[in-house]
């Protein structure tokens, strides 16, 4: 096996995560413009966002069982594929129904990105380098959330609102040609599902998938904390703008930051892993020491809403977003870890699935808080969520190993 294919191949991927989130991100940067032009209301706005929710929860779980089946060229081409044509297609529309299909489409495709990504990685690197590998891919989303506002200005100012979709969109659609143009029969697999045909197609029941207590136990990890997460992304500049201050322009200025730490987290995070597994630790002891440090830098968030410098709140929450970075990386690559090639997109699916409902049960409920309350409760429950998902972690799943199923 080439490793310049394999690199090629995981360079793509990163690209992939990378426009995953730069196109779902050009609404909210030009979202007043499409206001204004086509006499959408905030109510409107909202269910908008809600039906990309839906999609994207339900395709979470239906893509990562898909792709088990069809294997992550073909699951994650189809899925760059259908978002990148609805990311298009959003420049075309004329009315809120319009908007709200086209924003429907990108969910579907987009949920089938991250179990796509996380089954490509497992079929070309072993655990030695597994770590690394889906840092890099999952970092591609940091940098795409990064260079989404700037690149989404530009192009906006440039050309106008409607060619800040539809240029993301045609670079998905060449991102979609080279992927199918590059051969994988060489892949770190192919070997095994040569010499036992039909093995690839070997899936795993999903109900007896959700007797597994590993399954369930990382199902309510994710569910616990993909709100914080959430909350990172969507709340925060509202909090700089009404508890700091700060003017939308300046938010625009410094934003950036704590995404560029995530991105260079979910890197390092999967670098620091393998190092440890390269000095002999065990799987289970490299993941867990990594996925501890994150929780324990988690306990700076309640100093977030309590330090009077903007300069020292954003450096605390860049460790946050550091530290999720950390996290994500080697849950998912736990994940590959314990279900290898029977079942790692359908689980990986199954939690970005519950993240994504859990979503959309709290988001409302921070609102509730913020005007009831303030942030500070926010900052507090931020972090505690982690350590104590690292104790669910530790209770209940007590070795991370690769799982065996009796197959017939």
């Amino acid at each position: 096996m080439s490793p310049k294919i394999r690199w090629f191949v995981l360079t793509m991927v990163f690209i992939a995560t990378g426009l995953n989130f730069l196109d779902r991100q050009v609404l909210s940067m030009t979202i007043i413009k499409i206001q204004e032009e086509l006499a959408i209301s905030d109510i409107a706005y909202g269910w908008v966002n809600t039906g990309f929710l839906v999609s994207y929860a339900l395709m979470f779980t239906v893509g990562g069982r898909l792709i088990d089946k069809v294997g992550g060229k073909l699951g994650l081409g189809v899925s760059v594929g259908i978002w990148s044509i609805a990311s298009a297609l959003h420049g075309f529309m004329t009315n809120f129904y319009h908007l709200l299909g086209f924003r429907f489409l990108l969910g579907v495709g987009e949920g089938g990105c991250f179990p796509g990504a996380a089954k490509t990685v497992y079929e070309w690197f072993d655990k030695k380098e597994r770590a690394l590998a889906n840092g890099i891919a999952i970092g591609g989303a940091a940098i795409g959330a990064v260079i989404a506002p700037p690149l989404t200005i530009l192009i906006s100012g440039q050309y106008g609102w409607r060619w800040s979709f539809i240029l993301p969109g045609l670079a998905g659609i060449v991102w979609v040609l080279i992927w199918f143009a590059q051969s994988w029969k060489k892949s770190l697999h192919t070997a095994s599902l040569q010499q036992a045909p039909g093995i690839q197609r070997v899936q795993i029941p999903l109900w007896d998938l959700l007797k597994i207590r590993t399954v369930l136990v990382l199902i309510l990890i994710r569910f616990l904390l993909d709100p914080v997460f959430y909350f990172l992304m969507f709340w925060v500049p509202k909090y700089l703008n009404e508890e700091r201050g700060l003017s939308f322009e300046k938010i625009g200025e410094l934003f950036w930051i704590p995404f560029l730490a995530l991105g260079l987290s979910n890197i390092l995070g999967g670098w620091f892993s393998d190092r440890l597994i390269a000095r002999n630790l065990s799987i289970n002891a490299a993941r867990k020491w990594v996925m501890g440090l994150a929780a324990a830098i988690t306990l700076v968030a309640p100093f977030i809403a309590t330090v009077s410098s903007i300069e020292l709140a954003f450096l605390l929450m860049s460790l946050m977003m550091l530290a999720h970075g950390f996290w994500i990386t080697n849950y998912i690559t736990a994940i590959t870890d314990i279900f290898g090639k029977y079942a790692t997109s359908t689980v990986v699916g199954l939690s970005g699935t519950a993240g994504a409902i859990s979503g959309m049960i709290v988001n409302p409920l921070i609102g509730v808080v913020v005007q009831s309350h303030s942030y500070t409760p926010l900052w507090i429950v931020s972090g505690v969520m982690y350590p104590l998902a690292f104790i669910l972690l530790l209770v209940f799943i007590p070795k991370i190993k690769m799982m065996e199923f009796k197959l017939e």
